[in-house]
């Protein structure tokens, strides 16, 4: 190692920021005889965030730190399920993806899993890392919940790029609030029809990049959400970042469409905003989906799109799917109550 590089570690260890390989794996999800599993490899990713400061240039620092990553693309990795070994290769974005038929179907609950690191270009032979996660195989209830992030529970100011980005910048997953009234009614929903043993499944689907991972989930852990799958979009780089949560929303139709897909016999209930696509993409999924969508809740944030908004969820009535379209969390608490969940 000449001395540039020793230096530029250094530098990455006082950061904490890693160069050594990283296997992120995300939460998956499935039923008893199909599962899937999604993660990252990553060359250069930022370490686990320690402490919670109220000191708005750590706070800056933390956030820029989880842009400050590498892929780590070509790579080999290695799924370790009971009797079974399942191998892939990472995309130029590092992403890596298994689906898998269980050779013992799965009983309800979360359930570990394991990715290892084989190898990047030349395979080795060798184990650099591990990776850990879990996957949900859902109770049988009779719901399931879908739920955007920004604006649907957590405070963001979508509407206003600067704005979203003053938050993201200054605040950090403990300090930034949830909406009043928001934990509660989705604590109520993961136990509508069924009882706190067997809560039905929330799945947290969001434009937000993969970078946000695990400042999402302190955040939902801290605030009390129910436990869930979280389906982000592609890592973004630092000097991506004015673009965060800018993705474009037709992947987020695709993903929700593949939780319904995989949860046939469950009816579902959305959950958004109207200060991007949430409106047009439920209002494309009760068409897609007759007979499926239990109820949507729409919370309103920007006045620019309330004619829209109030234009499909008229639609969706139409179509027999009851909806709300709310300021205060206690106006979609009254209205759950009052259609029966």
């Amino acid at each position: 190692m000449n001395w540039k590089a020793g230096w530029i570690n250094k530098i990455l260890t006082w950061l904490r920021i890693t160069n050594q390989p990283v296997v992120k794996v995300y939460r998956g999800y499935g039923h008893a005889r199909q599962l899937l599993v999604q993660g990252h490899v990553l060359r250069r990713s930022p370490l686990p965030q320690k402490k919670y400061r109220k000191n708005t240039l750590v706070n800056t620092f933390a956030v820029l730190r989880l842009f400050f990553v590498r892929a780590y693309p070509a790579a080999t990795v290695r799924l370790n399920w009971p009797g079974q070994a399942l191998e892939a290769q990472t995309d130029p974005d590092g992403y890596f993806k298994f689906e898998w038929e269980p050779h013992q179907p799965l009983p309800p609950g979360w359930h570990p899993v394991e990715v290892e690191l084989i190898s990047g270009k030349a395979r080795t032979g060798t184990v650099p890392t591990t990776g850990r996660g879990e996957i949900l195989v859902p109770h049988p209830t009779h719901y399931a919940c879908i739920s955007d992030i920004d604006d649907t529970f957590l405070i963001s100011y979508s509407a206003t790029v600067w704005k979203k980005l003053y938050v993201l910048l200054t605040e950090n997953a403990h300090s930034r609030m949830p909406f009043e009234g928001v934990v509660r009614h989705y604590q109520f929903l993961a136990g509508v029809g069924t009882t706190e043993k067997t809560p039905n499944a929330f799945f947290y689907v969001s434009s937000s990049e993969w970078n946000l991972y695990d400042y999402i989930r302190e955040f939902s852990r801290k605030n009390g959400l129910p436990e869930g799958v979280y389906k982000l979009n592609r890592l973004k780089l630092l000097h991506q970042l004015l673009k965060t949560g800018g993705n474009s929303h037709h992947t987020k139709l695709e993903r929700i469409a593949r939780i319904l897909d995989t949860f046939p016999a469950q009816k579902f209930i959305l959950l958004g905003d109207d200060t991007q696509q949430d409106p047009t993409i439920y209002s494309t999924l009760v068409d897609r989906y007759p007979n499926r969508i239990r109820c949507v809740y729409l919370r309103h944030r920007h006045d620019e799109n309330q004619a829209k908004t109030q234009a499909l969820v008229a639609q969706m009535e139409a179509a027999g799917v009851a909806c709300c379209y709310f300021i205060h969390s206690a106006e979609a608490m009254r209205h759950s109550k009052a259609i029966g969940l």
